[in-house]
């Protein structure tokens, strides 16, 4: 969604946010981003709440962390977001899994905003990409670990937390990421069924042993339980692997921001703030983002974006000859769609007309 062990106890991330007013201002998010930034607005002004929200949000030091020898920070208006989903089994996550005691990334974003926030493009990356893992600081024994070669992409999580995780992106794809979001499984969840659940359409019947999800064809509204095991799914769509896992997601996170635009949580203030707690609760951001304000200034930026002004894709890959439970970038590919981030340009299609990870037929199952 191997290496060695990290800390039971994590960040949250992948993310989603909303927007303040008038009318049906269209969003951007990638699930508790989105809805964080969004909701956050309303309750900012109020003096009890402004705190608590703010009490509420985690930070992670990432520059302090990683230090200067990074990417050169483009300053031309775009921004680039690291959004994680985490897999940690620890705590209120224990029903999905043994405790290992270590976190892995489950999902991983990498989110373009093109310069004027008017579209952005999303990287996903599988979990089970065989990259160079650069060596890093670990989060908890702040001892340094050796990199690796044919390296899983989400050891990076483990082994390092989030610094190792941006470290890691940045290392392949020449760019720096301007900020982290992190959420996982019990915040996404949580999120969800404030939102009041998400309508989604399927083409097919989804029965995934795994996830524990049971869908017929047709129309559904998946509350919180339901929409954290569709982006679990795997094993009975597609080709049962991550790559038809990441379809799913784009599927749901397009819809998703749908139902993040459509909630009348403006219209009332204990709506508004209960969103806006479940949100701040739910996700760890980079510490430029670890405030209500700062995180609100962000959203606000992000306002004129919706689910049409924004382009998924897979970060180009193929199987791994050695291993078929594997996959490795596709290098020519991939350097095509991190050169066109790099230039604020939009990803060209012939970028992934070659990658494993845009074909199959998990991608139509989810309308």
């Amino acid at each position: 969604m191997s290496g060695q062990s990290g800390s039971s106890t994590r960040l949250r991330a992948t993310g989603k946010r909303r927007r303040k007013p008038s009318r049906r201002r269209r969003t951007m998010g990638i699930a508790a981003w989105t809805a964080a930034g969004v909701v956050v607005i309303g309750g900012a002004g109020l003096g009890y709440a402004y705190v608590k929200l703010n009490d509420n949000l985690k930070a992670v030091d990432i520059n302090a962390a990683l230090g200067k020898n990074r990417p050169v920070d483009v300053d031309n208006g775009s921004q680039d977001i690291l959004v994680l989903g985490s897999d940690s089994r620890s705590g209120a996550n224990s029903a999905y899994g043994v405790d290992e005691g270590s976190a892995r990334s489950d999902t991983a974003m990498v989110v373009h905003v093109n310069k004027g926030h008017k579209t952005a493009s999303v990287v996903s990356i599988p979990r089970d990409t065989l990259v160079t893992r650069p060596d890093c600081t670990s989060d908890t024994t702040g001892e340094t670990v050796a990199g690796q070669r044919r390296a899983m992409f989400n050891t990076a999580y483990e082994v390092g937390g989030p610094a190792c995780a941006v470290k890691t992106v940045e290392s392949m794809s020449g760019i720096r990421m301007d900020h982290y979001v992190e959420v996982d499984f019990t915040g996404f969840k949580k999120l969800i069924d404030q939102l009041g659940g998400v309508k989604i359409t399927t083409t097919q019947a989804i029965d995934d042993s795994k996830s524990h999800l049971r869908l017929q064809p047709g129309t559904h509204t998946l509350d919180g339980e339901q929409s954290l095991g569709l982006v679990r799914t795997r094993k009975s769509v597609g080709d049962g692997s991550d790559l038809g896992r990441i379809q799913l997601q784009q599927a749901f996170i397009k819809a998703l921001m749908e139902q993040a635009k459509s909630v009348g949580v403006f219209s009332n203030p204990k709506t508004l703030f209960d969103l806006a707690d479940t949100a701040t609760k739910a996700v760890t951001t980079d510490s430029d983002l670890g405030s209500v304000k700062n995180l609100t200034g962000f959203a606000t930026g992000l306002k004129g974006l919706g689910s049409k002004n924004v382009t998924m894709v897979t970060m180009p890959v193929q199987y791994d000859p050695a291993d078929p439970n594997r996959v490795i970038p596709l290098e020519e590919s991939a350097q095509q769609v991190w050169t066109a981030l790099k230039h604020d340009k939009p990803i060209p299609a012939s970028a992934t007309e070659k990658s494993a990870g845009d074909k199959g037929e998990a991608g139509k199952v989810v309308q």
